[in-house]
């Protein structure tokens, strides 16, 4: 009687068990459906409304991303600048038919993370707006610096292709433009800008390490570079930020000023990569020093 008794409630025990298993299976299994399996169409209309107003609002992100700096007002043809320089470093006082004073203020090499923060900043405490020039590798370096390119367009910059490497060696071997290899680092490079600014994003804007007027054999890359509607974009004006010995803030701001003069259009040249932090504290006097003079700070496009 004790062992039947006992099998019976061993027995209740186990189908008791087996239900509570089945049970929780159907349970996850549910789970798994409502969350991976059941289209949209099953959501309430709210969920739904919510759904597509979270898609379109990351959809303008990507827009405005694409398309900010293209599209600002302060921005000049990148082709009429790359007719000015040319013909400045060729003929000193080009004509100036308006004799409107304006200064272009010029980033390379950037992003980095310890002095393109300091820069963004103090561009946005002086409402002004510039053109960074950069570099594919200091882009794919870190996910801070992707988050620094964004935020350059974001914030009204214009963006200028400066290759992938800097590698001069590679670029121009015997101070002579390697054309094949300076297309592989501007395509890298515009492959970095559009992982990070999406698939639309262009620019017309390329700066040569070291300059296009310092280099020999450009006839074949000139040519290209038409055919693609890049512009090659050098500069009359620096802080002298990469050249000579270490300079401080006050220096750099006096190599400014020097080289600036009396111009009436300024490209100016100076740095945001690493160790370039005077660079970001000459820029508040630098930016003064131009508003005092009358320049109106613009952009390419």
């Amino acid at each position: 009687m004790k062992n039947n008794y006992r099998y019976n409630k061993n027995k209740r025990a186990r189908i008791k068990r087996k239900k509570i298993f089945i049970l929780s299976i159907l349970i996850i299994t549910i789970g798994v459906l409502i969350q991976f399996i059941i289209p949209k169409s099953f959501l309430t209309k709210d969920e739904t409304v919510q759904a597509l107003a979270s898609n379109e609002s990351d959809n303008s992100k990507k827009k405005s991303i694409k398309n900010i700096s293209k599209n600002a007002s302060n921005a000049d043809d990148v082709a009429a600048i790359e007719k000015y320089i040319n013909q400045q470093i060729k003929e000193p006082k080009p004509n100036d038919t308006d004799n409107k004073k304006v200064v272009y203020l010029t980033f390379d090499d950037g992003p980095s993370e310890t002095v393109t923060p300091s820069i963004l900043n103090t561009l946005k405490k002086e409402n002004v707006q510039a053109t960074f020039f950069v570099l594919g590798k200091s882009i794919d370096e870190s996910e801070t610096n992707k988050k620094l390119l964004k935020q350059e367009v974001t914030e009204g910059h214009a963006i200028g292709n400066h290759t992938y490497s800097h590698d001069y060696k590679y670029l121009y071997p015997n101070n002579s433009v390697n054309t094949n290899n300076f297309m592989l680092d501007i395509n890298k490079t515009n492959a970095s800008l559009k992982k990070v600014l999406g698939e639309d994003f262009s620019t017309r804007a390329i700066r040569f390490p070291g300059g296009h007027m310092s280099w020999k054999n450009t006839d074949q890359i000139d040519k290209i570079m038409k055919e693609k509607d890049y512009h090659c974009i050098d500069w009359n004006a620096l802080s002298k930020d990469a050249e000579g010995p270490h300079k401080n803030a006050a220096q750099l701001t006096e190599e400014v000023k020097k080289t600036v003069g009396n111009k009436i259009k300024v490209v100016l040249l100076m740095h945001d990569t690493y160790g370039k932090e005077e660079t970001a504290k000459a820029l508040p006097g630098i930016i003064a020093y131009l508003k005092n003079q009358g320049y109106e700070f613009r952009t390419f496009k």
